[in-house]
This record gives structure tokens, sequence and C-alpha cells, in this order.
């Protein structure tokens, strides 16, 4: 039995350059916002049975009473719809790896017209989802399909969670991890231009609502401006996540940036009359945290920020709320999951750079909750994710792809035929 050499699987996967192009261009095709991903699923679990068992995983409604659900978008119903889960069983007495990503995309962006239909250029790939994170999705059954036509044999186990929800707090990913799923190392792919991040920033994202008394414009003594207290709570946060950033230096990794973790205000919402004073305002917007910090003690101090930085009114009517909370993920880059993997990007020609991740993803639950340790990793870029170009090389995919192979063969063990 020989084992299989760099070369053979860059061969394999570039015989499979036009199927890797057309799976990417029809999982694209189907608009998967939050809610509406159950297309994309059904067709994902018919090209995954081609590689591995795909199991069906329902979800339920009784998601929403877990403690770590996400609701910034209200009213999503679960019934009817499912996550997936893929299995390649290995021979026996090998590590196992699970791997992670998600189906569900963004909505279009402004200026990027018929975002779901995807547009080939140069070898690359246009469209939403493209490298978030559909083309992740390509790269994976891209590298289980070579390494079956390869005919290689693992003797560990590799285990696939293609989840809805992501964009909106990770909830498919929280139904899967409830399961208690178990493997030896965990790998969520996201658009990291293949470096491999062993550290995530956590987040929370808020909502704030201030009430004011609303009237006439010619009563300014007998109103009080809702949308007044809410740019002061703006105010109020800008100069806490300031403290919260001088707090959090000499943390590695994330050192290297000059804002590892930021404050984004994405909306603000208020009135019905120019001419009169809004009774209510709300903000909403997302906070970044790195491990210094939980999330329970970030929410608690912007809490404490408002109500300590505002002036009596304020104090007395404001609401905040968290739409969701996740915590920092943090691997050591010693560990030999980060290590394997740098030494085949490596091998590869790839510059198998260990960093962090100045977004959140979903890696926290696999690292943090199910204790199984976890990069993350995958092709394309951050800077074209939820932009009205979004695009993926293929070349991307498919040295993402023959990494991906050479990783199982080391991770995994075996990988004779």
């Amino acid at each position: 039995m020989n084992r299989i050499m760099l070369p053979e699987i860059r061969a394999a996967v570039g015989t499979l350059r036009g199927i890797t192009e057309q799976f990417l261009c029809d999982l694209i095709r189907f608009p998967s916002l939050p809610g509406k991903e159950q297309q994309a699923a059904d067709f994902a679990a018919q090209r995954f049975a081609e590689v591995g068992e795909v199991e069906r995983i329902p979800l339920l409604n009784a998601l929403r009473e877990d403690v770590d659900y996400s609701d910034p978008v209200q009213g999503i119903e679960y019934e009817g719809r499912s996550n997936l889960r893929v299995r390649v069983p290995g021979t026996g007495g090998g590590r196992s790896l699970l791997f992670n990503t998600h189906l569900d995309v963004v909505p279009p962006s402004p200026g990027q017209d018929h975002a779901f239909e995807p547009r080939v250029s140069a070898d690359r790939v246009y469209g939403r989802g493209a490298c978030d994170a559909k083309g992740q999705v390509a790269a994976l059954f891209t590298a289980l399909l070579a390494a079956q036509r390869l005919g290689v044999r693992l003797n560990g186990d590799v285990l696939a969670h293609l989840v809805v929800e992501e964009e909106v707090g990770g909830n498919g990913t929280l139904a899967m991890v409830r399961r208690g799923e178990q493997a030896d190392g965990c790998m969520v792919m996201e658009p990291t231009e293949l470096r491999i991040l062993s550290s995530v920033r956590g987040a929370v994202w808020f909502r704030i609502t201030c009430t004011g008394r609303a009237g006439h414009s010619g009563s300014a003594g007998e109103t009080v401006s809702a949308l007044k207290m809410a740019i002061r709570t703006l105010e109020i946060l800008e100069q806490y996540h300031a403290r919260l950033l001088a707090a959090s230096r000499g943390i590695p990794l994330f050192d290297q940036f000059a804002n590892p973790m930021p404050i984004t205000f994405g909306k603000l919402t208020a009135g019905v009359w120019p001419a009169t004073t809004p009774a209510s305002a709300s903000v909403e917007g997302v906070l970044g945290l790195l491990p210094n910090k939980t999330r329970e003690i970030v929410t608690e101090e912007m809490r404490e920020a408002i109500h300590d930085g505002g002036d009596e009114w304020l104090r007395d009517h404001f609401k905040l709320e968290f739409m969701y909370r996740h915590d920092c993920h943090v691997l050591d880059p010693g560990h030999p999951l980060v290590k394997g993997l740098a030494e085949c990007c490596r091998e590869a020609g790839a510059s198998g750079e260990v960093s962090a991740m100045t977004a959140s993803c979903d890696s926290w639950f696999y690292n943090n909750q199910l204790r199984i340790p976890t990069v993350v990793f995958g092709p394309g870029s951050l800077r074209f994710a939820h932009s009205n170009e979004e695009q993926i090389g293929l070349d991307e995919i498919s040295e993402a792809a023959v990494i991906l192979v050479r990783f199982l063969a080391e991770w995994c063990g075996g990988a004779n035929r």
C-alpha cells in the first residue's frame, strides 16, 4: 500500500476543477438567507452523499429557549428545517476530525444586483456567499471527493456539520453542539486567506432602547428627546470601548492589530415626524471582546457605563438587550492541530501563518463548550465577505482542498490505498 503524496493530491484536485466550479455556482443560486436555507441544504445533502454518509438533523422551535440562542432576526421558524451531519467513516484507530461551515448568507449589499446569479470571470466566482461560506463548502466537498477518487483510506472518522444561521449568531451550530458531538479536532471553515486562526475574538450584539417625553417642537421645555438620549449612549459606549481596548493590550496574536475588537453601530431608529420630539429611539450594534474579558463581564460593564455616564433621565429610561453573546476562542499555537496544519500548509506552498481572527464565528461552541481543539481556516478573504463584490478564486479553493487532503492523511492516520 502506498502513501498518497502531494503531487498526486494536487493532480486529483486539478481534475475536479470543473466539478468544483459547478458545485459552487449551483450552491450560490440558492438565496439561503437566514431561515430560508432548506433548498441549499437539500442540494448539499444530495452532493455530499456522493462522498459520505449524510444525516439530516431536524431543528426544533425549542431551540429558542436555549441560554445561548441568538435572536437578532426575530420570528424565524425552525420546524421543517435541518442541519446536515456528514460522516466519512474511518477504518479505526485514528484521530477524528470535525469540520464546520455554514450554508446561510447575509442579504445582498447595495449595488449587488443579481447577487444569487453567480458570475465566473478570470477563474474567480462572484456572488453572495462565494467566500462566506459557500466557497468553504465547495473546498470541503472537493477535498473529500479527491480523497475518494485517490482511494484514500483513513483510520479516523471525518465529520462535517453544514449548518444554518451562522450569520445571525450561530443557532445552527448551537443545535449541533447540544447533541454532544465528539472529535479529536475541529476546523471551522471561514475565509482566512489560508491562514490558521487559533484565536478568535468574542462579540456581543446589543440593542439600546431609550424613552423620552414626546411633544411639539414649540414646547421644548416640556419634552425630552429619546433620540438625543440614544446619541448619548453611542458616545458613552465609544468611551467604554476605548477603555476596553486599552485594557486588552498584550494578548498574543491580537496585539498586531490596531483595533482587534471594534465597536460598530449599525442601526439608529427614532421618530415619526420632523417637528415632534421622539418618545422612543433605539440603537443596535456589535462590540468585540478579547480573552481578558468574558461576555458576562462585558455586558455588565456596558450596562454600568450607560447608567453611570448618563444624566438623571437617561439612567431611568434606557433598556439594554443582547441579541447574542459569544465568548472568545483561544487554542495554544503549539497545539498539534495548529502545528500539523501549519506544516501541511507550508508543504503545499502556503505560508502556514498562525494568527487571530478579528471577527467572531462559531468556533467557540466547539472549543469552549465541547472542549474540542479548534482552528479556523479556509480559502478566500474576509475583505470580500458581505460586500457587493463578494468573490473567491477557484485556485484558492483548489489549494485549500489540497491542504485538507494532506492534513487529513496526517491527522486521521492511514491514508493508504
